[in-house]
């Protein structure tokens, strides 16, 4: 992309690529230089440079992301119509050298404002969590929130407000399946997330994830100012409910008191996340958050991609930068579990992009896979963390997640991130309470038209008027004002109660 210019209409992203990808809506006709359009492409979408054979590769990032389905002539739009997946066959030499994350000296790195724990863990937030055990509870936890929503704090100004986790499960679940295990770690990780400064659980009672069993299973009576009752045992919805204020009022001056302080970036976990993606999310927002997420792990933070089903394809630019051959391997076994659970599911892998995404111009899996995967930045791989388990290794790591975006996220805020950037082409406008979520823009349209959702532009990028090192400096610079207490756009219209979504595995009984 060494092609500055603002009037091009067009973007080669690598030399061997037998396609570029069109900066604006263009006519039939137009003259690209390399080739002229034989019918109209829309923004973002790929035009071929070269006459391309049936079975042939299509090329874009330097890397197969199809075969042409019939023959593809130069000038053509390259798309669904003419272009077909195949299987991910990429070579893994797990050429690992034990390389650790290049940090810079102490004296430079970036410090934040942040919620130091009485466990050592820092939060960006000063929440009050409600936690549900099962779906049961759900209305009452709901009802304690909306109190605090209407009622306030009583002019006490440093707590973030009062969050409802409720979700669609928790009982007629087997207890030694997947699903359960998933359910209980999220459960686990949320109420020791260092964004909530207290914790109240609440159940029904006679559910089959009792209260009871997850707080001796996780030993969470060592997390502070946790409570919990059930609705049965208090006696009835509205008893539980006013019990469930009083409990929280009389907390409420502790936690106002506690105060910011200023802490090094080693506190800060981040999400790395997309949605609704877009054939510009590859070569704007992705690689800028890419390059942020390198900057939050050279000034001591850690960054979490996830989203195993978007990655695939495109793990062997993960594998390759993998710290030692077994974090490569337990990142491959993730990925074979996918293909197996996919299959026993009557899916494959390859059902993906969105309907939204291929709109935006992605294709193919591998396609959105190769953008996708340039959140990740260029640090070493240290860990592979399966879903919402405990994320305690600094620098870049990997959590295995699905692709949809809710459940996603609500595994990374699990394993114990306290913010997110979510990279967006099409506009999600998810908020994530309790960690705060800056969204980014891949493009000038849309940043324009969801002004009141964007956080951050990267659509200058395609125009030549910016660079990935600057929109990457900014974004950095916004995490660490964010992390420190400026509110993200979400934030100022109060957003994010509902994004709260654990992965539902297994028959319902």
């Amino acid at each position: 992309m060494s092609d500055t210019s603002q009037q091009r209409a067009a973007i080669r992203l690598h030399d061997a690529d037998n396609v570029i990808v069109a900066t604006r809506r263009l006519e039939s006709g137009t003259d690209l230089g390399e080739t002229v359009t034989l019918e109209p492409v829309p923004s973002g979408h790929k035009v071929a440079t070269a006459a391309i054979a049936p079975g042939e590769p299509v090329i874009k990032y330097g890397q197969v992301i199809g075969v042409a389905s019939r023959s593809i002539e130069p000038g053509q739009h390259v798309h669904l119509s003419n272009v077909s997946m195949l299987e991910s066959n990429v070579s893994h030499d797990f050429a690992v050298d034990g390389s650790p994350t290049p940090l810079l000296p102490a004296e430079r790195r970036r410090t934040f404002e942040g919620y130091v724990r009485e466990n050592g863990l820092v939060g960006t937030r000063n929440y009050i969590g409600i936690i549900t055990s099962v779906n049961c509870s759900a209305t009452v936890s709901r009802a304690i929130a909306n109190h605090y929503k209407a009622a306030g704090f009583g002019g006490r100004t440093n707590i973030d407000g009062v969050v409802a986790l409720t979700h669609g499960t928790g009982c007629a679940i087997p207890t030694d399946t997947e699903g359960y295990l998933y359910l209980r770690r999220v459960l686990n990780g949320y109420a020791r997330n260092p964004n909530f400064a207290a914790v109240l659980i609440i159940g029904l009672g006679c559910e089959t994830n009792q209260i009871s069993h997850l707080v001796d299973a996780y030993e969470l009576q060592d997390v502070p100012r946790l409570r919990t009752m059930t609705i049965q045992q208090v006696g009835g919805t509205r008893r539980t409910i006013e019990e469930g204020i009083r409990i929280i009022d009389g907390m409420l001056d502790e936690i106002d008191a506690i105060k910011r302080q200023t802490v090094p970036l080693s506190g800060l976990k981040l999400a790395l996340q997309c949605g609704g993606s877009d054939g510009y999310s590859g070569i704007t927002a992705n690689p800028a958050l890419g390059y942020a997420s390198d900057l939050v792990v050279k000034h001591g933070g850690t960054a979490v991609l996830g989203e195993t089903p978007e990655i695939y394809g495109a793990e062997h630019l993960l594998t390759r930068r993998a710290a030692t051959p077994e974090v490569a391997r337990k990142l491959m076994d993730r990925i074979d579990w996918w293909r197996d659970y996919t299959a026993r599911n009557g899916a494959e892998l390859n059902n993906n992009p969105s309907h939204g995404n291929k709109e935006g111009g992605l294709t193919t899996i591998l396609e959105k896979s190769l953008g996708a995967v340039a959140k990740g930045g260029s640090m070493p791989l240290q860990a592979v963390y399966e879903y919402a388990e405990i994320i305690d290794t600094p620098g870049f790591v990997f959590m295995d997640t699905p692709g949809y975006d809710p459940v996603a996220v609500t595994g990374q805020v699990a394993g114990g991130c306290n913010m997110i950037v979510f990279t967006t082409g099409r506009g999600s406008v998810s908020g994530f309470k309790p960690a705060p979520c800056i969204k980014v823009a891949t493009n000038n349209a849309l940043y324009e038209r969801m002004s009141e959702d964007m956080d951050l532009n990267c659509g200058g990028i395609i125009d030549g008027s910016d660079s990935i090192s600057e929109a990457g400096e900014r974004i950095f610079e916004l995490i660490i004002a964010v992390a420190s207490g400026q509110k993200s756009l979400s934030e100022t219209f109060d957003y994010g109660d509902n994004e709260f979504v654990p992965w539902q595995l297994g028959a319902v009984t």
